[in-house]
């Protein structure tokens, strides 16, 4: 059977089961589903990976197969190329398997107005089942270029904040193999920040911002270690996520830095999914908290939903940092233009400038907002079949009390995206499967970070043991 599935952010799978064929099935699926609408031009985009390159022309040669006008972006930020397809009114493809290992890979499908929706996924599975198997185009269609859409980007924060912003900060830019590892470092620089670039990696290195791998971990805090930067920043491989750590090497929670951002952007309405920590509502000062599904496409809709109820301005953000901007934000004569999809550029330079206003170290700014501690892990290789089992069984209140006992009491469960406890003592445990790959998710909240972490470790080493109690 085939490994691409449409999770939480676009079509992902194994290379193996993208490249040729598959690739142009469902590219072509997405063009013939939206063949009734206006414009017919797509934007093209890819990140870092080997296989990106290839998968990116057979999207092409689909698109010119279905009556599309073609236009190559090349290797961008997949909120750069969300932005171009705003700008245009076109329709975008970016090919990226972003935080996932280098043998798998994706397709993010985007409306001229955005992110695609549940709905829009559903139509092109439709056009794929009406047919939309057919052959890669013996010759390549050669696409338009677009050179400058990653310059109008960049353009997007030079316009939208004063260029003095970060002066004195001196951080450090791991570049690795994120799609943003130039423009990010050109960016801070642009804002008066001291940067230094390590770490520039010619393999894909993936990493994921909310459930960190050992050797990332180590590598930050070795790269930290001298004290010579006050922060360490860096991205996810298609940028939509961001990563910073303290002047510690400490990584900062992905949620945490939303709330910094909201904050510094005055938002009245900020939508999060369930993964997010309790602080919004305990310490953030906004009129409205929203909680959604995780994926960006619930919490698009949740922003739509603020947005209709008068919110002024609408922000959004997950647990793994990626940040939506659902309104325009207008400021001392400058406008920062709403974005709807995730973004690791704004929370990057957002937290950065928010310590460097208070005047404080990131660490002491953190602290300050008494968010609470998290943490996060994965189960990997675990088929969804055995993960939808167990997390049936969680549901079963004699089952969930029963394999709950030995870390606590459960008070409250929400099944809103998998099964999220509220425990006694004031810490939560959240089991959900992964909608980007066969992986069981732990996350914890509680009041120290060792506490968190004694939880997600229980939580994983037991329901691995409840899965295979039950094969």
């Amino acid at each position: 059977m085939s490994s691409l599935r449409f999770g939480t952010s676009g079509l992902r799978g194994l290379v193996t089961d993208l490249v040729g064929g598959p690739a142009y099935a469902y590219a072509s699926a997405f063009f013939r589903s939206m063949s009734g609408e206006a414009p017919r031009a797509v934007v093209i985009g890819r990140d870092l990976r080997d296989s990106s390159p290839s998968i990116a022309a057979t999207v092409a040669d689909a698109a010119a197969a279905t009556g599309f006008t073609a236009i190559e972006c090349g290797a961008l930020p997949t909120p750069a190329l969300a932005l171009e397809a705003m700008r245009r009114g076109a329709w975008a493809v970016m090919i990226t398997g972003s935080h996932i290992p280098e043998d798998r890979n994706g397709l993010k499908f985007y409306r001229p107005d955005g992110e695609i929706t549940k709905a829009d996924e559903a139509a092109i599975l439709a056009a794929l089942d009406r047919g939309a198997q057919a052959g890669v185009s013996a010759e390549r269609t050669p696409a338009t270029p677009e050179p400058r859409a990653l310059a109008r980007y960049q353009h997007r924060y030079i316009d939208a904040f004063p260029s003095e912003m970060l002066a004195g900060l001196r951080i450090a830019v791991y570049q690795q193999s994120s799609v943003a590892r130039d423009l990010l470092a050109d960016l801070l620089t642009g804002f008066g920040a001291q940067v230094t670039t390590i770490g520039r990696s010619e393999t894909f290195v993936p990493i994921d911002t909310e459930a960190h791998r050992p050797e990332d971990i180590a590598f930050i805090r070795d790269a930290m270690a001298s004290g010579d930067f006050d922060a360490l920043v860096t991205t996810d491989g298609d940028a939509d996520r961001p990563l910073i750590a303290d002047e510690a090497g400490r990584i900062v929670r992905g949620d945490v830095l939303g709330l910094i951002t909201a904050r510094f952007l005055g938002a009245d309405a900020v939508v999060v999914p369930v993964t997010a920590g309790s602080a919004l509502e305990r310490s953030g000062g906004f009129k409205q908290v929203l909680r959604t599904r995780v994926g960006s496409p619930y919490v698009i809709a949740g922003m739509e939903q603020a947005r209709r109820s008068g919110a002024a301005i609408v922000a959004g953000f997950e647990a793994n940092g990626g940040f939506l901007l659902g309104s325009d934000i207008a400021r001392d004569g400058r406008t920062l233009p709403a974005l709807p999809t995730r973004d690791a550029m704004l929370p990057i330079l957002a937290t950065l400038a928010a310590t460097r206003a208070a005047g404080t170290s990131l660490a002491d700014l953190v602290t300050s907002l008494d968010a609470g501690e998290m943490a996060s892990d994965r189960l990997p290789n675990t088929p969804s079949e055995r993960s939808s089992a167990f997390l049936g069984r969680l549901r079963e209140e004699a089952f969930r009390v029963s394999f709950l006992r030995p870390i606590g009491a459960p008070e409250s469960i929400d099944e809103q995206d998998g099964i999220r406890i509220e425990l006694d003592g004031g810490r939560t445990i959240h089991f959900r499967a992964s909608g980007n790959a066969p992986e069981l998710r732990c996350y914890a909240e509680a009041k120290s970070a060792r506490e968190a972490q004694d939880l997600v470790r229980w939580g994983l080493a037991a329901a691995a043991t409840a899965m295979a109690e039950a094969i």
